[in-house]
């Protein structure tokens, strides 16, 4: 299994006040999770008025994929024009993973008479 996880760290320049700069950081977490679905929470920076990270989170089986898929939606927060991108760090992880031989025999349930 791999899992990609990217930190996009944004500074939002017209946020005032904190509830304006979550609703900046709501706004772009859902759309990234509904285009790309992909897991996405802010993980730091939630006491400043105009800077924020968000981590982003996907798992696959492809590696090439998964890391498309994280710089798709890093390039999709840039695009969206409601921020600017500081600093992006991407990291690739293999887990090892041992698939299990599965057969007819292993999904029967038995039922007590």
């Amino acid at each position: 299994m791999i899992v990609g996880a990217a930190i996009v760290e944004i500074r939002i320049y017209g946020s005032h006040s904190l509830k304006q700069r979550r609703g900046v950081v709501r706004s772009i977490a859902q759309r990234v999770r509904n285009r790309y679905n992909l897991s996405v929470a802010e993980v730091g920076g939630q006491e400043t008025w105009q800077r924020a990270e968000i981590g982003i989170c996907g798992a696959g089986s492809d590696r090439q994929h998964v890391r498309s898929q994280i710089e798709s939606a890093v390039a999709f927060i840039e695009e969206l024009h409601l921020a600017e991108i500081v600093a992006v760090d991407i990291e690739m992880l293999d887990l090892p993973y041992q698939s299990t031989d599965w057969t007819d025999e292993d999904e029967s349930v038995e039922t007590e008479e």
